[in-house]
């Protein structure tokens, strides 16, 4: 029989790419994470790792048990899931991971409505990119994530994880009050002589907004990064340079800055391990979303 906790050792080696890396992840050292997959190699029978220089990568064989590790460990989930729906009341960790400004607008009120409903909840909320959010998950330092996308920089599925769709954004240049108007069918491209206000290099919002000015036939000309969008519309209420903002960023925009929608989506999921969409904590946290984020839509219309 294979053992589980080194199948979970070996996905890993997978995501991450490198011993060093999932030892860190397990807080193992790098020695015992490779006696592990020495002893998980000896039980398969098969080589499922090979040297390459100084890597290790996996073999076919190894790449193909990964696959029915993603399986097995799924099956578990949906079996732990099946136990905790067995106890009466929902109590226990939840650990809720969320980009910024989601944490901003969509989590308090499911916050609120969890606390209500289910007192004996231990909610902890984590402030995150969307990039880190998978390997937070599969290293079960999260439960439930917030994630997004766009629709120029889609991400491909996590074999590890479920995701359900929760929100679809318009994104909006932001420009100063005061800039002349900007042409309406292509106001990217109309400011590719501006200076940009951009995201840390590596984070989702980064690469949307370069992709999205590669798109228009230019580089934008970078001169500040901030990854908060109240700094980031600050900036550019304050001259120094256009952004590309997501609706949930742009609530309460300062009064020096127009606000022009494009026909850029960002795509927000709400994304849990697989197999554990049955467990009850789980269910509820995804309830509380989808209620406050129809909340917040509700709102914008009145508004």
């Amino acid at each position: 029989m294979l053992d589980v906790r080194r199948l979970v050792l070996l996905r890993d080696l997978a995501h991450l790419g490198t011993i060093a890396a999932v030892a860190d992840a397990h807080a193992y050292t790098p020695s015992a994470v490779s006696q592990q997959l020495a002893a998980l190699q000896r039980q398969a029978g098969v080589p499922l790792l090979a040297r390459a220089g100084r890597r290790v990568t996996l073999t076919a064989a190894g790449a193909a048990l990964v696959g029915h590790a993603e399986t097995v460990l799924a099956v578990l989930e949906s079996a732990e899931a099946t136990l905790a729906a067995a106890r009466a009341g929902l109590s226990g960790t939840v650990r809720i991971g969320a980009f910024p400004s989601a944490v901003r607008t969509l989590l308090p009120a499911a916050l609120a409505a969890l606390g209500r409903d289910h007192p004996a909840l231990d909610l902890m909320i984590t402030e995150l990119d969307p990039t880190a959010a998978p390997a937070a998950l599969r290293e079960r330092r999260l439960d439930v994530a917030l994630v997004h996308d766009y629709d120029v920089v889609p991400v491909p599925p996590e074999p590890a994880l479920e995701a359900e769709p929760l929100l679809t954004e318009t994104v909006y240049l932001a420009v100063a009050a005061d800039r002349p108007p900007v042409p309406a069918d292509d106001p990217v491209a109309a400011s590719r002589d501006d200076d940009w206000v951009l995201g840390s290099p590596g984070t989702l919002c980064h690469t949307m907004a370069v992709r999205a000015c590669q798109l228009a036939g230019f580089a934008p000309a970078v001169r500040h990064h901030a990854d908060d969008f109240t700094a980031v519309l600050a900036l550019v209420a304050a001259g120094q340079g256009v952004a590309l903002v997501p609706q949930l960023g742009v609530d309460g925009p300062p009064a020096g800055v127009r606000l022009v929608p494009l026909a850029l989506r960002r795509f927000t999921r709400v994304a849990y391990r697989r197999g554990g969409g049955g467990h009850p904590a789980v269910a509820a946290c995804v309830a509380a979303l989808r209620a406050s984020t129809a909340g917040y839509l509700d709102s914008r219309a009145c508004g």
